[in-house]
């Protein structure tokens, strides 16, 4: 299925991020936005969809951290499909559920070529760590745009906005791992094309 990497480099005058993607690594990361729960949740991303990744953002924090979310959301997902290529043999569809203490959430994805992304994570506080929770979703909208990937994710229960992010994030990373698995030699789609 060749080589499922891709480096991609997004310059504004709001941000500038560079990133390399490996889909078939071991959870090696070198992450850096300036927003330390973003690391964190890029970190978790990494590590439990076992893809490496290194990505370093410069952006206009002194305004706010909107467009650094959004504009790393926007470079991993265009990394993210370019290492998939035209999804030949991939798995496709996948789903995880993750607990985190009190919190469970679910993440259901399609590679379907169809941007979506359905986000429920009722948080709570206007942010966690730096971060400003309504980019939390916003990230994942990006990233499911730039991906054409059809994402659901929904906290099911839970109180700690941390930890809600938290499960999120994990299960994402369990259902890109799975979904982007190499199963077959054809494009898993009855048009022949995804």
């Amino acid at each position: 299925m060749g080589n499922r990497k891709s480096e991609q480099r997004r310059e504004t005058k709001e941000t500038k991020v560079e990133i390399t993607l490996d889909l078939d690594g071991t959870g090696k990361t070198e992450i850096s936005t300036g927003i330390g729960f973003l690391d964190h949740m890029l970190t978790l991303l990494s590590r439990h969809s076992s893809f490496d990744l290194k990505l370093t953002c410069k952006g206009d924090l002194d305004v706010e951290d909107h467009h650094t979310v959004e504009d790393c959301g926007i470079v991993l997902g265009s990394a993210l499909l370019e290492a998939v290529g035209e999804k030949r043999g991939i798995k496709r569809f996948a789903f995880s559920y993750v607990p985190m203490d009190e919190a469970l959430a679910r993440v259901v994805i399609d590679f379907s070529g169809r941007p979506c992304s359905v986000v429920n994570m009722d948080l709570k506080r206007d942010n966690v760590g730096g971060l400003a929770c309504e980019n939390i979703p916003h990230f994942i909208k990006s990233f499911a745009v730039a991906s054409k990937t059809t994402i659901h994710a929904d906290v099911i229960r839970g109180d700690n906005d941390h930890h809600k992010a938290e499960a999120v994030f994990k299960a994402l990373a369990l259902a890109l791992k799975d979904a982007v698995k190499i199963i077959g030699t054809e494009i898993p789609s009855t048009k022949g094309v995804i």
